[in-house]
This record gives structure tokens, sequence and C-alpha cells, in this order.
């Protein structure tokens, strides 16, 4: 049995709805269908997901929303039209959407979350009655029959343990398919509840592991996942087999595929996944494995990724390594501001601390700089704001003693300074940092040593 899912690009229209049916149909095996929202139709264009929280800011502030329904119905309208449903459907449709704006909710942000959530609902249920009308028989399932539990916070929701346990005991149609929305579930309360990033991802992910699906195929707008990024290198290789620690490597460092923990479940349920392009559906894609089921590597390195949102402070304090409590003291301010770091690299008399930039704001960075100042009295503090960070990541990396020479060599003979370099305790990935105008030169000169 297969979950699939599919991006925004691919239910944005009509013709990409037929795409959509003809993959569904191709294989019985694909039981379970997970949708996003529609997303854009063409450049300029607005994703639906966008439309509902104007829609929902508009009913906050007590302002006329009726344009907004209309906007926002005419996208499934669309839809509906090219394959000619009855009118019941839409109006459907559009009692939900219009119900949203009369419906109590106990603060803004739940009401935020129920809005934004109605993108992936109602292209679910228009979903599942066009593929009846098409003869595969659906059926819709809303994830609160289907005991699928989360908590946290209205737009940053946690999947519930007790949600497996629930998913364990749903019993599969054998002569037909369930359509789940994405991107949302309830609460304990029955509050519905969002994922904050990557959420249809992590719902076609969930139900990965708690159906025990063989594949998860997640459908989106491109042929594969590359070896590094195609602004940034022409025509990069398509990677077309990778481990789950490889997958999750690279996203944190900026691979814009999968969100860096959307996939987790299917990680824990050991569940292989598929990257394959809705307009391509021929092309092998990418195919995500657990370590385990690893082959032998075609290249030393799996792919090379970049990400420009980080920013680091500098310390450096003569005998730094000799004071006990130090990076005790250190951490207590940034428990103080609420802050996160991401490495922590060090020297006898010096260290770097690599934040991520879009957690912080400025008058936090004045806050944490003088408080560093006032507490551990350096020598010699820096705010460096252009830094970026370079993955290489690679399972062969642990087993090849020259790859990380060669990553210097190539960087190094171009010109560009190293100002931090690092690798993981799993072997399988090497941390450099580079100034931000230099980031892309490096990318493409490690792409060149290991690809070309």
């Amino acid at each position: 049995m297969k979950v699939i899912k599919f991006g925004g690009s691919s239910l944005a229209t009509g013709e990409q709805f037929d795409k959509v049916i003809k993959i569904i149909n191709e294989d019985f095996e694909r039981k379970v269908i997970v949708t996003s929202a529609p997303g854009k139709r063409f450049a300029g264009d607005t994703k639906v997901t966008d439309l509902l929280i104007d829609y929902a800011k508009t009913v906050i502030a007590h302002e006329d929303y009726t344009n907004y329904i209309k906007e926002i119905i005419s996208r499934y309208h669309e839809i509906s039209d090219h394959f000619q449903l009855d009118d019941k459907v839409i109006q459907k449709l559009k009692k939900k959407l219009t119900d949203l704006a009369k419906a109590k909710y106990s603060d803004e942000e739940h009401l935020m979350a129920t809005f934004k959530a109605h993108g992936e609902f109602l292209n679910a249920i228009l979903l599942s009655e066009i593929l009846n009308k098409e003869g595969i028989k659906a059926k819709f399932v809303d994830p609160k029959d289907a005991g699928i539990i989360v908590h946290g916070q209205p737009n940053d929701a946690d999947i519930s343990p007790e949600t497996y346990l629930n998913l364990d005991k749903l019993s599969l149609p054998k002569d037909s398919r369930l359509v789940f929305p994405g991107f949302f579930c309830y609460n304990q309360k029955g509050e519905i509840y969002t994922f904050s990033r990557g959420g249809s991802d992590i719902t076609g992910a969930m139900l990965s592991k708690g159906l025990h699906a063989d594949m998860y195929e997640n459908f989106t707008d491109v042929d594969a996942i590359y070896a590094a990024n195609n602004h940034v290198v022409k025509n990069p290789q398509a990677i077309k087999k990778m481990s789950y620690r490889e997958m999750r490597e690279l996203s944190y460092a900026g691979f814009s595929v999968f969100q860096d923990e959307a996939i987790i479940p299917a990680i824990q349920g050991q569940v292989p996944v598929n990257v394959k392009n809705t307009n391509n559906p021929a092309a092998d894609g990418t195919l995500i494995v657990p370590e385990q089921f690893l082959f032998n590597p075609s290249n030393q390195i799996t792919g090379i990724a970049c990400s420009k949102r980080f920013s680091a402070l500098y310390l450096h304090r003569y005998l730094l390594n000799k004071e006990v409590g130090f990076t005790l003291k250190l951490l207590k301010i940034f428990y103080k501001y609420g802050i996160s770091y991401e490495h922590m690299p060090s020297g006898i008399d010096d260290l770097t601390v690599i934040f991520d930039r879009s957690k912080l704001n400025k008058t936090t960075i004045e806050h944490l700089c003088h408080d560093v100042k006032e507490v551990l009295q350096p020598d010699y503090l820096e705010w460096i704001d252009d830094y970026a960070i370079i993955m290489v990541v690679g399972e062969s990396i642990a087993h090849n003693v020259n790859t990380l020479g060669e990553i210097i060599d190539s960087l190094t003979q171009n010109n560009i300074a190293i100002h931090m370099i690092n690798q993981g305790a799993s072997r399988i990935s090497i941390m450099i940092g580079v100034q931000e105008a230099d980031a892309d030169d490096a990318v493409r000169q490690i792409y060149k040593t290991f690809f070309n």
C-alpha cells in the first residue's frame, strides 16, 4: 500500500487535477491520498492559503470579507467546472467557507488556524467528488474521524502519540481510495490546529507511518532532488537514491523539497519516500530510504546545500579554555532571552556561536551583545551578519579520508576564505562557514570538484 501526497502546484487547476487522477488510477496500491491547498496557477498568482489568511485578517478587523469569499470559491469553482460537477458540490464548499466567519473562536490564533486549514479541507472534499465522478471510488476522511490528534499551539501543532494507536485500528477499504486533507488536525477539544511548516508533507509522513505503508510518494513539481541548487549550479545532477539522514542534513541547510522535520514520521516508521513529479510521473524521482537499505553510493558525496540565514557571535578572550563555567554563563544569557543556537565551535581563546538569524530581531541582538560584554567581559566581541553555512553531505564521506582535504582545496585555490569547518559525529556531513558573498561560488567550486 502506498500513501501519496500532492503539493499545491499539482492541485492548482483542472488540468493539473487531470494529471493527478491519471497518477492515482495507474496504481491501485495508491490507496491513501493527501491533498494540499490549490497553489499558484501562474507566476504572480496567489495561493489559496494566502487568500484564506487575508480572509481571516479581514474578519478579525471586522471589515467586509465578501470579496475574499468570492475569490477563494472561484478557485474551486474553476476546477469543478473543468469536470462538470454538480453545482451542489460548490454550494457545499461555499457554505463551509462562509460559515468560518460566523463561528466563534477562543482567540485569534485559533481563528487563524481554522481559516488556514480550509484550503486543504475544501480541496480534499473536491478531489474525492471528482474521483468518484471519474469512476474511481474514493472517500473523503476528516482527520477527526480517523482519530488523528495533535497538541501544542494552534498554528504549530505536534502529533500526539495516541494518533498512531488510532490509525493502527483504521481499516482500509478494499475497493476504494481514502482522501485526507493535509496540513491540519484536531486537538482533544476538537479545535483545528495546523502544522507550522511542511504541513501536508507531515500529514503524508504521519499516515505512512500510522498505516504501515510500503511507500510514501510525494508528488511535487520537480523530477528529482538535485545534488545542488539549480539556481546556483547549472543543470546539477539528480540524486537517484539517498538516506534519511542525508536528507535531514541537506534540508537543514536549505534543500527546499522538504522542510527538514516534515518526513520524521516516515523515518520513524521506516517507510521509504519517493519524491516524484506530477508533471512527469514516468521519471524515477529520488528515493529516500533508511540507512540499512542503502546502496553503494555512486559518488563520493550526495549533495551540497547552502543557507544564508545565519549570523554569528564571535568572542575572543585569553585563557578562555581555562575558565570553568564560561559556557554556562553564556547559555544562561541565551536562556534569558529565549534564544537557541545552532553551533558553537571553539578554540583555546576563541568561541563562535552561530544563530538562525530568522529567529532574532535587532533589539534582541543588541541586548544579547550588551549582556555578554557585561557578564563575560571578552577582550573582543563581534556580531557577524553576513554568514552562510554550506553542508556537504554523503554516506561515503565516512569512508573517504580525502573528502575534507578536497573540499578545502577547492575553496582555498579559488580564494574563498573558510571561517568555520566542522564534521558531524555521524561523519556523513561536513559543515563549512563562509562569508555570505562567497557562498554561491563556494557551492559551485565544491560541486565542480566532486561532480564534474
